[in-house]
């Protein structure tokens, strides 16, 4: 049943009011650091979409030529004739497979080996001669223009696209800890965001009751987490998310970065932790579940 206060319209400022509190809402989402890094997401798939066709346009227009490179004058319909049209697919295939195994390296940012760019390279280089010998030896500068333009794009994009790919996976990471700092109340940039700001909630105080500074969570750096996990971990101990969110009580998409840090250092110091198996830390309570604020802030 509603009330007459609530069938009276409303002035202008309560429309504002009820305005700013939607758009707060609204902007929340917006810059939740999830929702940043699948915007960047959803560029590297509209990326990838374009790259592949053209690549592959590029690789069907030197198919022609290809086969009468290999035919070499040959009775159309012939064995001789047919077995040439497999010339082209044979080097293509080997390309793409190359190209599309570079696709899921770059995504994680792993380096290949010196055979990989050498396979690639031997590649395009044979389609490239065998789409431009006719021309070269008629002598046709238009033909050598023509036939040279697809396989030199090809060549450029297959080049192009591993860059692309890990300056993407760069951003995504960058696009992710920014957001990460806006919603913790700062905003950074450069070297600083590796501190991005996170909130968690604090202790409960004595008798089971907050303060009102406590309810509204104190802020804690990536760092101070990391250092929290490093303080908490022992020789033996597991260093997975589940485990760092356990010690340090940080939020679910930060526990992943902390863990690959401290992973690395643990490394790098070779220390006998093995990552992977059950951690044996003694447990800890339930701490409240975190949600987005309406002003825009993680809690």
């Amino acid at each position: 049943m509603t009330t007459d206060q609530e069938r009276m319209p409303l002035n202008r400022a309560q429309r504002l009011a009820r305005e700013a509190a939607g758009a707060a809402e609204v902007r929340a989402y917006q810059t939740h650091p999830d929702v940043a890094a699948l915007r960047v997401e959803q560029v590297r798939s509209q990326v990838d979409l374009l790259c592949w066709a053209g690549i592959v346009l590029g690789l069907a227009f030197t198919m022609t030529n290809v086969q009468q490179f290999a035919a070499a004058g040959a009775q159309p319909w012939s064995l001789p004739w047919l077995a040439a049209w497999l010339l082209d697919p044979t080097v293509s295939l080997v390309l793409l497979a190359i190209l599309r195994a570079e696709q899921l390296t770059a995504r994680y940012q792993v380096r290949t080996g010196r055979w990989v760019r050498r396979a690639k390279w031997f590649t395009l280089a044979a389609t490239y001669v065998m789409n431009t010998w006719a021309s070269y030896a008629a002598g046709s500068l238009s033909g050598i223009v023509l036939h040279s333009v697809p396989p030199l794009v090809v060549f450029v994009a297959a080049e192009a696209i591993t860059d692309l790919r890990d300056k993407l996976t760069a951003t995504v990471t960058a696009a992710y800890t920014h957001a990460a700092a806006v919603n913790g109340g700062a905003v950074m940039n450069g070297p600083d965001l590796a501190g991005a700001v996170h909130e968690r909630p604090a202790a409960p105080a004595p008798g089971g009751s907050r303060s009102a500074g406590s309810a509204r969570g104190r802020r804690t750096l990536f760092g101070d987490y990391l250092a929290e996990a490093r303080t908490a971990w022992t020789p033996g101990v597991a260093v997975t998310p589940a485990w760092v969110r356990q010690v340090t009580d940080c939020s679910r998409g930060l526990s992943s970065r902390i863990a690959a840090a401290l992973t690395a250092e643990l490394e790098t110091l070779g220390s006998a932790g093995t990552v992977g198996e059950p951690a044996t830390v003694p447990t800890v309570d339930e701490r409240p579940a975190r949600g987005l604020r309406r002003g825009g802030g993680l809690r």
